[in-house]
């Protein structure tokens, strides 16, 4: 795609807190950036993603079927240390390009998820790489991309809403047996939804407790539909656990949960982000 398209997006990305609209409008997006091969220069890209469970993520070079490998892929094999901007956080990575059997299954996953990969491959002599993103750890607390924490929870929240949306046309799309990929994607959203919600209880619900008793009502109420939610994901999980998993009966546990947790954030963001976007100190 152009340079130009791309800043399009990268400057609407950044802008948004990784939503976008045009050609890549609910799709899984997120902004690579790229040490140059030759030239040691940065470069930015927006690359679509597949979750790979434990803070990994699967990008392929596809370059639309065309017969050399992307920019992008050239130089993350020649500086395999990566910047990624997922909207709400920004973290370093190290890429792995995947090999023989490891690259076979992954490309199999995506291909099962969105048969267009493998119409790219039919376009190409080239063998399409398969790169794994591996988050590096820095033991701080998260680069965020927002500007105040009732900014960041909304963040968050949008970013959930997102990917639930994504998981729930994709099982709509799935036919009579539920894929791998898609097992990953439900099962990475479950992971990332019970982080965000123990991240809450064990930070961000005590802090407002102290400084604002009188927020207790809701706290607790919140910490209650945290549990159900809990409960929830912990059936969506089981259903998926079984090898036989009817689509139908996870498209089933999946609204349940939609419907619990868009109420539960509407909730969370009228009671609790007109407090926190207060100016600083006001909070006490």
């Amino acid at each position: 795609m152009p340079t130009d398209f791309n800043q399009q997006v990268i400057e609407e990305f950044r802008a948004n807190s990784g939503k976008v609209g045009g050609y890549f409008e609910g799709a899984r997006l997120l902004l690579l950036t790229t040490t140059g091969a030759r030239s040691a220069e940065r470069h930015t890209t927006p690359v679509g993603y597949y979750p790979d469970g434990d803070g990994r993520v699967l990008v392929i070079a596809s370059a639309g079927g065309a017969p050399k490998h992307p920019d992008w892929f050239h130089n993350l094999v020649a500086h395999p240390h990566v910047n990624v901007e997922t909207g709400v956080f920004t973290y370093g990575a190290e890429a792995e390009v995947l090999k023989g059997t490891a690259r076979d299954e992954a490309f199999a996953r995506a291909v099962e998820a969105d048969s267009g990969w493998a119409e790219y491959q039919a376009k190409t002599s080239r063998v399409i790489p398969v790169v794994v993103l591996h988050e590096i750890a820095t033991g701080g607390p998260p680069n965020v991309s927002t500007s105040s924490m009732g900014e960041y929870v909304k963040a968050i929240h949008d970013a959930f809403r997102r990917e639930l949306a994504i998981v729930r046309r994709e099982i709509g799309d799935a036919g009579p047996t539920l894929g791998a990929q898609l097992r990953i994607n439900c099962l990475t959203f479950c992971q990332g939804l019970h982080n965000h919600h123990t991240g809450e209880d064990i930070a961000m619900f005590p802090f407002l407790a102290e400084r604002r008793p009188e927020l207790a009502p809701v706290l607790d109420r919140l910490r209650e539909e945290h549990v159900r939610i809990a409960a929830l994901t912990a059936e969506l999980k089981q259903v998926i656990g079984t090898e036989s998993a009817d689509p139908r009966h996870v498209r089933d546990e999946v609204e349940r949960l939609s419907t619990a947790l868009e109420a539960h954030l509407t909730y969370e963001e009228e009671q609790l982000i007109p407090v926190l976007d207060l100016p600083t100190g006001a909070v006490h």
